[in-house]
């Protein structure tokens, strides 16, 4: 596991530098106080714009997790909607 700076600690490479450099595939940014508020706003936005998922809540990032974990169970597959319900009625 690598520490990594805050932004607001001024010290880079920071946290914002690894997201723009491709090194971060998931952000967990709960906030908190009003520094932790700052950074969230740099954060958000090199998420936005670098295709980085980005969750606010612990129960937003168990839910990611638990997609993640179900989706390398098993393969994902395809199908119309009309392999799931009639369409139309007979008669």
């Amino acid at each position: 596991m690598e520490t990594v700076n805050k932004v607001t600690e001024g010290r880079r490479p920071h946290i914002v530098d690894h997201i723009k450099n491709g090194e971060v595939a998931l952000v967990i940014n709960t906030v908190g106080d009003k520094v932790s508020q700052m950074d969230s706003a740099s954060l958000r936005r090199a998420a936005l714009v670098q295709n980085v998922p980005y969750q606010t809540t612990m129960a937003g990032a168990r839910a990611t997790l638990m997609a993640i974990e179900a989706g390398l169970k098993r393969k994902l597959t395809v199908k119309p909607l009309q392999e799931y319900y009639a369409v139309g009625t007979k008669g």
